[in-house]
């Protein structure tokens, strides 16, 4: 066949199975899911009417939880909201049974009911039931959150999170965290000092002031620690802060040596660093505790930019050994360092994906900046932005979105967050008060 005709017949195959899927949701035959693809997805209608407030004092957060529900689904590019204004019926009780017929009017796939009460030791208490509309059923069983009402969008988080695993397949990403760099004044005497906020910028807070720069931050396995680099000593050195305490302190580098790059092992105690000593710059591991240090490239090039495979065996990193700036796997102990990236321009900043089975970089060719990913064998690679300036990708928890920094072209230089999906749709600017730049995004919290 010719090409055109293969195409043809491809896309008719793929219209007679969305056809085929749509004829079994109606019917009620299967449950509801969204099946994520490289290709263009329609967005799947949800309802998402306000949370039934069952005491007095928890009207507004009912309100409030269930927008933060349907931005969170939104955001995804996955899910459209119907609008409350489009509503046959409303929902007037937790338990009352729901009039399917009238959701199904207004095209609803997916509908969100939930209520939320302050309880009398004074916790809020918010429990949720999602149904597939045109099976007429609940999409698995109801869930109940509690906790302090100062942490009702933690709770609004974990609910979409529950929704989107439920029609997805795949684990959330919501009640998760992102710690960067916050920047304010002009571009040549710009401040900086770290920063931490939910992955969708609400509850900011500031980890250090803006007396000495700051840069790279990255959390450990457990959210609770941040690695980053400080230029207070007047060099770049690496530092460890604890968030909840904001205690922090050195590791132990030699003083001769300058430290920066670092990133923490899965198990949560080793990690990976840049050296430079003597002029040359090298990977090493060594523990939170001080432990000794362990080199682990001998090259006279620059190698930095180190990150595990989730199973903690292999590390990707960057290098120019080559001549040029290039993505290099080793052993997590060392060794011979394979080559996986040979398109055309410089690679940098890698970053193993969650899942294991995807690395993200920043690309430069051509005049332009780019975020992409490929198979950890260097194959697949796909560019999923094109800007003046793209660099230093972070993957949320279950793998499905990349967060970046983004600068814009002129004097000013105005940096900020965006974050992609990894087929390449749905861009979005992360909102933040200041500049920003280097995030790095959390596990899931606890």
């Amino acid at each position: 066949m010719r090409p055109t005709r293969q195409i043809a017949a491809v896309l008719a195959l793929l219209v007679a199975a969305l056809s085929a899927l749509a004829a079994a949701a109606q019917e009620g035959r299967g449950p509801l899911r969204i099946e994520i693809t490289e290709g263009v997805i329609e967005p799947l209608p949800v309802a998402v009417p306000d949370f039934i407030a069952e005491t007095p004092e928890a009207a507004d957060y009912a309100r409030a939880v269930s927008r933060v529900i349907a931005s969170d689904l939104v955001g995804t590019g996955l899910f459209r909201e119907i609008p409350p204004e489009a509503y046959i019926s409303g929902i007037t009780s937790f338990s009352a049974p729901v009039r399917f017929s009238d959701w199904k009017a207004i095209s609803a796939q997916a509908l969100i009911v939930g209520a939320a009460r302050l309880g009398d030791d004074g916790r809020l208490e918010v429990k949720f039931r999602l149904f597939d509309v045109f099976a007429g059923a609940p999409l698995g069983e109801g869930l109940r959150f509690s906790a302090a009402p100062g942490s009702w969008r933690r709770i609004a988080h974990k609910v979409a999170d529950a929704v989107y695993a439920r029609i997805t397949g795949e684990s959330g990403y919501f009640d998760s965290r992102v710690v960067f760099v916050s920047e304010s004044g002009p571009k040549g005497d710009r401040r900086k000092r770290l920063a931490i906020m939910d992955y969708d910028g609400a509850n900011l807070a500031f980890l250090t002031d803006d007396s000495t720069l700051v840069m790279a931050p990255r959390f450990s396995p457990d959210g609770d620690r941040v690695l980053y680099t400080s230029f207070e000593t007047g060099f770049p050195q690496v530092f460890l802060l604890d968030i909840a305490t904001g205690a922090r302190r050195s590791l132990e580098i030699p003083a001769e040596a300058m430290s920066f790059a670092p990133r923490f092992a899965p198990d949560g105690e080793t990690v990976l660093l840049s050296l430079q000593k003597n002029g040359n710059t090298d990977i090493y591991r060594t523990t939170v505790s001080g432990g000794r240090l362990q080199r682990l490239t001998s090259s006279p090039s620059i190698e930095t930019a180190p990150s595990f495979s989730p199973d903690g065996r292999r590390i990707v990193f960057e290098s120019d050994r080559s001549g040029s700036q290039q993505l290099y796997v080793m052993d997590a102990d060392g060794g011979e360092a394979v080559r996986i990236s040979f398109g055309k321009g410089r690679y940098g900043t890698p970053v193993w994906s969650p899942r294991g089975d995807l690395i993200a970089f920043t690309k430069q060719a051509n005049g332009r900046f780019h975020i992409g990913v490929m198979r950890t064998d260097g194959s697949e690679e796909r560019l999923l932005t094109a800007s003046f300036l793209d660099e230093g990708p972070t993957w949320s928890p279950n793998g499905r979105v990349i967060m970046f920094t983004r600068e814009s072209r002129g004097v000013d230089g105005t940096r900020a967050l965006y974050s992609v999906d990894i087929t390449g749709r749905n861009l979005r600017r992360v909102p933040t008060e200041q500049g920003a730049s280097d995030p790095a995004w959390s596990p899931l919290q606890q």
